[in-house]
């Protein structure tokens, strides 16, 4: 197992990047390796970060300003080869299907649950990591 993954955070609202990291912790399972953080502000910044590589998982606020993640993710995964997997901040349950359209592999409402959080992250940490090996 890789000694860390690397995970983007994309949310123009600090609050809400907080709660990702809280959420998340150090490791959010026992067999997933310990996380690092790329907080992004701006849809160009999360470009800039994805086009340098490393990033294992994405997550990004749907109800974010001027860009929102659903629309980002959708550009991740025509513009980016191999993309790391999504997991979007929705802002009610039946957005979900938004979150479909948009490809995102996975997706949670705000505000962030902690233990669904961290579940939703390391699912989509594990099926990197398979892929990967």
């Amino acid at each position: 197992m890789q000694p860390t993954a690397t995970v983007l955070v994309y949310s123009d609202d600090s609050n809400t990047r907080e709660q990702v990291r809280l959420a998340t912790g150090r490791r959010p399972a026992a067999d997933v390796p310990q996380v690092e953080f790329i907080e992004c502000a701006t849809p160009a910044a999360v470009m800039r970060e994805l086009d340098r590589g490393g990033i294992d998982v994405c997550v990004l606020d749907g109800e974010a300003v001027p860009a929102g993640g659903m629309g980002i993710c959708r550009q991740i995964k025509d513009e980016i080869f191999q993309s790391p997997p999504v997991l979007l901040l929705i802002g009610r349950p039946q957005d979900a299907w938004l979150a479909t359209w948009s490809r995102a592999e996975a997706a949670v409402t705000l505000p962030v649950e902690p233990v669904e959080f961290a579940e939703a992250l390391a699912a989509l940490l594990r099926t990197r990591a398979l892929a990967q090996a």
